[in-house]
């Protein structure tokens, strides 16, 4: 890469910096969103200046920024333990439930010095590893081990981690969806491997065919390519589809033959909205497979971040690691270990996460009531947003089954495409560029996820308020008549 003049005079330039993070890129906060930025400064400073007052943000799955309200139970204990002074207090009684109370004491007494400014062990306070892998049993069925958790800073940590401990070089290989979250092409990147794409079925729901990942593994093989691991993303993400049992089973039984590494990427667990499908644990389907840690390497990454809780900004999650030698298992915690901890808070959710109120407890019929609004609220809004894309001229868009987003294919003119060429542009960019620019509407192109050559996407979140989603509609609707018709061949 050449230095660009401006560039130049520094004693470090784009030419000799580690190529590596040059050639990572994140399209989630990419040139869309930096646009978008600058149209938000500029409305700021001139209101009135667009066609549009305000920026309608459908680009991240960042729950709260638009507008979603965090489980009360949830900052109770988090305010309890930060501030553990006020447990003292008599008013308290009055302000919090008893049962947060109880938990931040619980909690309290679990970490060093009793404060939650404090390092913790490297794979996060004990006891609340304790309560993570409590709930794992719950939810599966099948014993969890609180030495198999590692606590992170979000699930992407824990992911950086995986990639670290299994790419040696360029000529070790990762198999990942297409389309998938840029956070594993990045990683993947960043660590100097390669990238083994195989493809989602869009005309199936964005299915995930075995027959197709065993292909993509052979090629691969036939370049001189190890590959080590494969990524499965469920619920889907950009793509919004939950796998089937049956289905998981048979991708549990292909990484057993031929030993790879199976990445659960299991963050939007709780985002299931049809009610013909459930979700299941890649774990639960291994164990019910009767596959143990010497059958099968997994490992299952989950984050505070998505769900019905949305505390992106509290940055908490944590592997489950399980199937590894005891020489391995010491090596990742060597990892850990030279970050020193995560965040103690992120640490208190996670296990909040994973060890809700129940019933018979205070809090508990607030929180089922918070939790039920937002994830039926969820329901309508993909259901709103889905219906509203397959109206509008050349766009298919599949069913929203879980997670957070749409991932509509958008058939573009001839016209068009030459457009975004004369530009430079990858047609979708082009779309979407054209869009924020008409609307104050941020998308995420499909080149950024990846797809099939020769088919055009973006990604569209189902975050924003419910009271947004019929402008969002509207504006898409009428800007996507008025591109259509301007590039009609």
């Amino acid at each position: 890469m050449a230095s660009s003049s401006s560039d130049s005079s520094f004693p470090v330039t784009a030419s000799n910096i580690n190529p590596k993070v040059v050639k990572c890129e994140y399209a989630v906060r990419g040139e869309i969103v930096t646009l978008a930025q600058k149209l938000q400064e500029s409305l700021n400073a001139n209101p009135g200046s667009h066609p549009f007052d305000e920026i309608l943000y459908c680009n991240i799955g960042n729950p709260q920024s638009l507008g979603q309200k965090p489980i009360t139970f949830f900052r109770e204990v988090l305010a309890l333990s930060d501030h553990p002074d006020i447990l003292d207090r008599a008013e308290t009684q009055g302000l919090f439930s008893a049962d947060s109370i109880k938990r931040a004491q619980t909690i309290l007494s679990q970490i060093p010095g009793r404060a939650t400014g404090a390092y913790s062990h490297s794979q996060g306070v004990k006891g609340l590893r304790d309560a993570i892998a409590a709930g794992i049993e719950a939810r599966d069925g099948f014993p969890a081990d609180p030495n198999d958790i590692f606590l992170t800073d979000g699930a992407s940590p824990a992911v950086h981690t995986m990639m670290q401990l299994l790419i040696r070089s360029e000529n070790d290989g990762i198999l990942c969806p297409i389309p998938q979250y840029p956070l594993y092409s990045a990683s993947i990147a960043l660590h100097g491997g390669t990238l083994v794409p195989y493809y989602l079925d869009e005309a199936s729901g964005w299915g995930l065919e075995v027959s197709e990942v065993k292909k993509q593994l052979e090629d691969a093989k036939s370049k001189g390519i190890s590959v080590r691991a494969l990524v499965v993303i469920n619920p889907g993400n950009p793509t919004g589809q939950v796998l089937s049992e049956e289905n998981q089973r048979e991708i549990v039984k292909f990484c057993k033959q031929e030993g790879l590494v199976l990445l659960a990427d299991e963050v939007y667990q709780e985002n299931v909205y049809v009610p013909e499908k459930k979700f299941h644990s890649f774990k639960k389907v291994a164990r019910s497979l009767g596959y143990g840690e010497s059958d099968i390497t997994l490992v299952s990454f989950q984050s505070v971040s998505k769900g019905y809780h949305g505390e992106c900004g509290k940055r908490g999650g944590y592997m489950e690691v399980t199937g590894f030698s005891a020489e391995v298992r010491e090596q990742v915690y060597k990892l850990a270990s030279v970050n020193l901890c995560s965040n103690i808070s992120g640490q208190i959710l996670s296990s909040l996460v994973m060890s809700p109120p129940k019933v018979g407890d205070e809090s508990y019929e607030l929180y089922k009531a918070e939790r039920d609004a937002i994830l039926s609220s969820l329901t309508r809004r993909a259901k709103t947003l889905e219906d509203a894309l397959n109206k509008l001229e050349g766009v298919s868009c599949n069913k929203a089954e879980g997670a957070m987003y749409l991932f509509p294919r958008i058939r573009l003119p001839e016209k068009a495409i030459k457009a975004a060429e004369a530009v430079n542009k990858a047609p979708d960019a082009f779309y979407c560029a054209r869009l924020l620019n008409a609307t104050g509407v941020v998308v995420v192109p499909g080149s950024g996820f990846g797809q099939v050559p020769g088919t055009w996407h973006f990604r569209c979140t189902i975050l924003p308020q419910e009271d947004k989603i019929p402008a969002i509609v509207s504006r898409l609707t009428a800007f996507h008549e008025k591109f259509i018709d301007e590039f009609r061949d």
